[in-house]
């Protein structure tokens, strides 16, 4: 088992997730159930699958988890695009969370290779090694 918060990718996760609850107080109210929610729902999902993913036993599940959690990321993304869009979010904004978001799917797309290429000893929790 992996402590979730050993992993940069998940720590950039949760403050990216803090950005999107900051940046969505603004919204309108009729967006309360709507655009404001998804987008924090979103974010939240993909710290929320990383720790998941660490609290499970195989790389395999891990590798699931993190998948999910990319999944998450790309419905933040176009979440993003709306909101700039309709006006809810500024240029600059848009720009600053979309940036951050980008390098979060990018650690979690190497962080899922790494997974995949070095699997990890169910035992000992480190890398496979032959004897």
């Amino acid at each position: 088992m992996r402590n979730y918060r050993d992993l940069v990718a998940w720590e950039n996760a949760h403050r990216l997730t803090l950005a999107v609850y900051r940046n969505t107080r603004s919204f309108p109210n009729e967006e309360r159930f709507g655009l404001t929610s998804q987008m924090r729902r979103a974010s939240a999902s993909i710290a929320a699958n990383l720790a998941e993913g660490c609290g499970r036993r195989s790389d395999g599940e891990m590798g699931r988890f993190i998948q999910i959690a990319m999944g998450s990321g790309a419905e933040l993304s176009y979440h993003f695009l709306l909101a700039r869009d309709l006006g809810l979010l500024e240029a600059k904004v848009y720009q600053c969370l979309d940036s951050d978001l980008g390098a979060v799917m990018r650690m979690m797309s190497s962080l899922s290779y790494k997974i995949r290429s070095h699997p990890a000893d169910e035992k000992t929790g480190g890398p496979v090694t032959k004897s």
